[in-house]
């Protein structure tokens, strides 16, 4: 290696240790992702405001929850609860293949069973959606009266009526033991999440506890499916308001900062100002409900034109709180002066008693995490990861290529001079023309002298020639004089018999052979 290309890896080696050093000791980015989740203390994570949790709720009891809505409140794991699931599917996948292979025996058997079909199914739906007990026990009295009836007319309406009674019995006595598991329970159950979803499952069950007397605190921007549900049930629905427009910093217009305060006349002294890029968000009552079951929705804080941002809606003996400003329960809004107090203010409508805050929606379920959530949580680890990922595929298309590419052997040329040699030997034996092979070995021996010895024209009968050959090869005079004889021979001789030319042929041998040593 010289000198040269030492000096250059060694600067490419300083190089690099230098970017790596610049690049570990480089302030980290600011990240402005909204998550909203408890670990994060970025700007738009809810660390402080989970950390100040129990000193803003008067309890020393927070709990984080990692279990979706229907474990938490009914107890059960989530392994009994898939299961669960996936049997009552089954049955009604049963349950429809019956159905489907039966044939009614009337029209009016039909429509019978419809009739009880349906009762049933209202019967069942009802006390997983009403907290009433009075409600319920006068749902359940009507299905059995009606399946009474229907029973009379047909023996096949009986068995169908048998069946969807018990099934009733069986949904009364899940009824009872969810109910049992909502009593034992008594925490605030609070969401801050940008979108609130829940199942099937789990929004009957979570207005049954909100209607036994507990409280539901839920911020959010997005109402999925289930959370436009919910807003049905309470009579409320959202909308987006076109805000007034500012001159941003490149130009284009955005939204205008949002001034919101609470309507309580003991607490409408401060104004908060949020950005309105994220509050424009309001609650207002739903057309197409407009008679809750428990009164309409109560404003407890609304913008500058009284369009509510926080609702309080009574269910049951409890009530659901609503609110579509998840920014203001984030680090920067709780650490900044201005806006620190609305989240504590919200939240001081709660009753002083353990609280469940959800992380199920935003980090799923604890233990279903990824194998790789280490090295997806630094941004450094998973890049290298993804160009680990991208190298190992690039090599391999590489590869493959090669590999697929069949590159032929080519075989070297074989040395045909010795093949050459012995043909030409045969045709002059064949030929007996053994006068031409003798000069040419002549020659060959004069061209030998001429390049060993630079004895360029030698004469063979010259006595100092002979003489000074044999000091020259160190070759004894008497063998020197009878070779030498043997080619003058040779030259002179009209023709040659095999054993001249095998006699010729073995004295130059000999000669060279003696000289080489």
């Amino acid at each position: 290696m010289t000198m040269n290309l030492r000096w250059y890896l060694g600067g490419l080696l300083l190089l690099f240790a230098a970017y790596v050093a610049l690049e570990y000791n480089r302030p980290k980015p600011i990240d402005w992702t909204p998550t909203l989740v408890n670990k994060d203390r970025i700007p738009y994570g809810t660390y402080v405001l989970y950390d100040q949790l129990p000193r803003l709720l008067g309890t020393d009891s927070v709990a984080t929850s990692r279990l979706p809505i229907y474990n938490q409140l009914s107890g059960l794991s989530l392994e009994t609860s898939e299961a669960m699931a996936e049997a009552r599917q089954r049955t009604v996948v049963e349950d429809n293949s019956t159905e489907r292979t039966t044939e009614p025996d009337s029209a009016a058997n039909s429509d019978a069973t419809s009739a009880t079909d349906s009762t049933a199914t209202v019967a069942a739906a009802e006390p997983s959606e009403t907290a009433d007990p009075a409600t319920d026990e006068e749902t359940n009295s009507s299905s059995a009266t009606e399946a009474d009836a229907e029973s009379v007319t047909a023996e096949a309406s009986d068995s169908t009526t048998v069946a969807e009674d018990e099934e009733g019995e069986d949904d009364e006595e899940e009824g009872d033991w969810e109910t049992e598991a909502l009593l034992r329970t008594r925490p605030n159950y609070l969401f801050v999440n940008t979108s609130f979803t829940a199942t099937s499952a789990d929004l009957p069950l979570l207005l049954r506890y909100a209607a036994l007397g507990r409280n539901v605190f839920i911020v959010a921007e997005n109402f999925g499916e289930a959370g436009q549900k919910l807003l049905d049930t309470l009579g409320l629905d959202v909308r987006r308001v076109r805000l007034a427009t500012r001159r941003g910093p490149r130009g284009l217009p955005v939204p205008d900062s949002v001034t919101i305060r609470f309507t309580n006349p003991a607490l409408a002294g401060p104004r908060y100002r949020l950005p309105g890029t994220d509050a424009d968000l309001r609650f207002e009552a739903d057309s197409a409900h407009p008679h809750p079951a428990y009164g309409p929705a109560r404003s407890l804080a609304a913008d500058a034109q009284g369009r509510p941002v926080l609702v309080r809606c009574a269910y049951g003996q409890g009530f659901v709180y609503l609110c579509t400003l998840p920014i203001a329960f984030t680090n920067q809004f709780v650490l900044r002066p201005a806006t620190s107090q609305f989240a504590a203010t919200a939240l001081s409508y709660l009753p002083a008693r353990a609280a469940w805050w959800d992380e199920y929606q935003k980090q799923g379920r604890l233990g279903n995490q990824s194998l790789l959530r280490l090295v997806t949580s630094h941004e450094a680890l998973n890049t290298a990861w993804y160009l680990l990922i991208i190298g190992g595929l690039l090599f391999v298309l590489v590869e493959a290529r090669r590999r697929q590419r069949i590159i032929p052997t080519i075989k070297p040329l074989p040395n045909t001079t010795l093949l050459f040699t012995r043909t030409v030997a045969s045709l002059y034996r064949q030929g007996r023309s053994h006068g031409p092979i003798a000069e040419k070995k002549i020659g060959l021996f004069l061209d030998y002298l001429r390049n060993r010895f630079q004895e360029p024209s030698p004469e063979f009968g010259d006595e100092a020639f002979r003489e000074r050959l044999s000091q020259k090869s160190g070759v004894a005079r008497p063998r020197v004089d009878e070779l030498l004889r043997l080619v003058n021979f040779a030259r002179t001789a009209p023709q040659l018999n095999d054993q001249q030319l095998l006699q010729l042929s073995k004295a130059l041998s000999d000669f060279r052979r003696e000289v080489s040593r």
